[in-house]
């Protein structure tokens, strides 16, 4: 059996290709980082380092890389022979990658069992966007490949802070980590993977993750960079930054019982599971690249915006999900675009502009009023 993995880095190897090694995949990463798939390809083998209680070392072996920004070619004679097709690179890559697995599909011998794809972003039905994007690449051809693959969303969950000075490929992640995949797409014939789980409906369990997870995680990180914290878990042990965290996330789980069903005490348990991994000392994991990109983790469909949006739909409270918002409108680090980006959007546009700029609201939701509140009250603070 072979994978292929596109996205060689630090949640690559460190959580997804680590499972498919354990489900006895021979491992092909692909990336378009040239040092990266030098140093795969000239190492045998590379640990990764679970820090924290129950943690162990995982020795990976069995793998190689392939260059595909040099070598697109090698790339698609991998994925033609392939039998599962993953990626971690970020929901907006996933268009480049697209490419790489329509030549695959395209050498791909039509009697082979179909192609396993899944795409383990931190983000909604990442899968569809992959398959929805190969679809629009190939055009009139796709009709022809598309039965030779099969598509699957998935949701993941593992905690893998920025690396230590002379790692190598090494990587250090938490103990914990989850992997839900939906089972529909393959029938009675799902991949291998030690340590997923398959479920029917996977919507309740990507929510819970990016609403409680990703929505506490970027919670603390702007909290904590107010307050001048440097790491996430000091952050958390701060009283003032834990009740606000704690707040934002009860917020969340009120949405996601209400919409799911999910049982209030599952919800509560899955909270504090959460804050202990956050809390977790021996990661080295930093306000700052939980922090980045907070255009992003302010759009729509994300963190803050998505989740606040459908509870105040409901008439839920939003309180301290808005606190958060206003939090990340804070978020100043001149090492990061999109942080100076917003800081110069708020600087530059009235309060009800940027609020439909970048949280992609309608004036009359009911959200709205609330959160170009917030903006207003940052344009104060910057202008004092």
């Amino acid at each position: 059996m072979k994978a292929v993995h596109f996205g060689a880095g630090n949640i690559g190897r460190g959580f997804v290709g680590m499972l498919l090694h354990e489900g006895g995949y021979d491992l092909v990463f692909s990336d378009v980082a040239s040092p990266l798939v030098k140093a795969i390809n000239g190492a045998s083998s590379y640990t990764v380092h679970e820090v924290g209680e129950g943690g162990r070392e995982r020795v990976i072996t069995g793998f190689r890389a392939v260059d595909s920004g040099q070598d697109p070619q090698a790339v698609a004679d991998e994925i033609a022979t392939a039998n599962v097709v993953t990626t971690a690179v970020g929901p907006t890559i996933l268009k480049f990658v697209a490419p790489h697995i329509i030549a695959g599909l395209a050498l791909r011998a039509p009697a082979a069992a179909p192609l396993q794809v899944m795409a383990c972003e931190n983000a909604i039905n990442a899968t569809d966007a992959l398959r929805d994007e190969m679809e629009a690449q190939a055009g009139e051809a796709w009709e022809a490949l598309s039965g030779r693959a099969v598509f699957a969303n998935t949701a993941v969950d593992r905690i893998v802070p920025a690396q230590p000075p002379g790692s190598g490929i090494d990587v250090t992640v938490e103990p914990f980590f989850e992997w839900a995949i939906e089972s529909g797409p393959f029938g009675d014939a799902p991949p291998r993977i030690p340590g997923a789980h398959f479920v029917d409906d996977l919507a309740p369990y990507i929510e819970r993750k990016l609403f409680t997870v990703n929505t506490g995680h970027a919670t603390t990180a702007y909290f904590g960079a107010a307050a001048g914290i440097d790491r996430i878990s000091d952050a958390l042990a701060t009283p003032a930054i834990a009740a606000h965290v704690a707040a934002a996330l009860e917020e969340t789980s009120a949405l996601l019982a209400a919409k799911h069903g999910l049982p209030e005490d599952e919800l509560a348990e899955y909270r504090a599971t959460i804050l202990e991994r956050f809390r977790n000392p021996a990661l080295p994991d930093t306000v700052w690249r939980v922090g980045r990109q907070p255009l992003r983790k302010l759009s729509r469909h994300e963190r803050f915006i998505g989740p606040a949006a459908e509870a105040a739909e409901r008439g839920l409270s939003v309180e301290a999900l808005v606190d958060a918002i206003g939090a990340a409108l804070a978020f100043d680090d001149p090492e990061d675009a999109q942080s100076l980006d917003l800081q110069r959007m708020l600087r530059e546009q009235d309060a009800a502009t940027l609020t439909a700029e970048v949280t992609g609201l309608e004036p009359q939701h009911p959200l709205f009023d609330r959160v170009a509140a917030v903006v207003a009250e940052r344009q104060a603070q910057l202008a004092g």
